[in-house]
């Protein structure tokens, strides 16, 4: 039996969920359009936990969204998640947002492109067969007309995440469906996490950063 406490923390939704041995028993989530994580995540880990009636130290490991997303989200959730294996001793696993993402998708045959919203006309996105199969490495992309045409040309494609919004304002393919307003969740982290403490993948605590794909730029404030 593995109990893990699961945090995504990329997007806009502080999402916290506690899952036994690959099912969520209970999840706690803000999907909101403003980022809360600083304010919520704690109180909601704390509430997972109660309502799971399950004690911290009762955990068998704990979980992270680790990217690419926000980067002050991201920085959020890894710090949680890093404070607690330190504090009850127990491993990390990290789970790839654009991944977790794509479960939001049950299909039987095209693909499924998770996205979320970079600056400008840019990206993040991986891509994923029917079976959520990776078949393209993460990328930062720049959008255009013709962004995606190989996918598209053979059949149906399936656009999730934040990246939908302008995306379907650029590509107006015929096999494009958009997925609007969905978001990444801790709820598909259950399975995944699971999947991953089976086999005892997990990172180093002391060592592991989230995968932000660009490095950090700050933007000025306007005046």
């Amino acid at each position: 039996m593995a109990i893990i406490l699961n945090i995504e923390t990329a997007t806009t939704n502080c999402s916290v969920a506690i899952a036994k041995n690959g099912e969520t028993l209970a999840i706690k989530e803000d999907y909101s359009q403003g980022f809360s994580h600083a304010e919520r995540l704690h109180t909601y880990i704390d509430e997972v936990l109660k309502e799971s009636k399950i004690n911290a130290k009762s955990l068998d490991a704990i979980a992270v969204s680790n990217g690419p997303g926000s980067y002050t989200g991201l920085r959020i959730g890894v710090s949680a998640a890093k404070g607690l294996c330190f504090a009850v001793n127990k491993p990390l696993i990290s789970v790839s947002t654009l991944r977790s993402l794509s479960y939001q998708v049950s299909i039987s045959d095209g693909y499924i492109i998770p996205m979320l919203d970079a600056r400008r006309m840019e990206v993040y996105s991986a891509i994923f067969d029917a079976s959520h199969i990776q078949i393209r490495e993460t990328q930062a992309q720049i959008l255009d007309e013709n962004s995606f045409i190989e996918y598209l040309n053979k059949g149906i494609v399936y656009f999730i995440g934040t990246g939908v919004e302008k995306t379907k304002d650029i590509i107006k393919h015929k096999n494009a469906v958009f997925i609007e307003n969905k978001l990444p969740s801790a709820n598909e982290m259950s399975a995944l996490s699971y999947n991953k403490y089976k086999i005892d993948d997990t990172e180093n605590v002391a060592y592991f950063e989230p995968y932000y794909l660009k490095d950090f730029v700050a933007i000025k404030p306007n005046n």
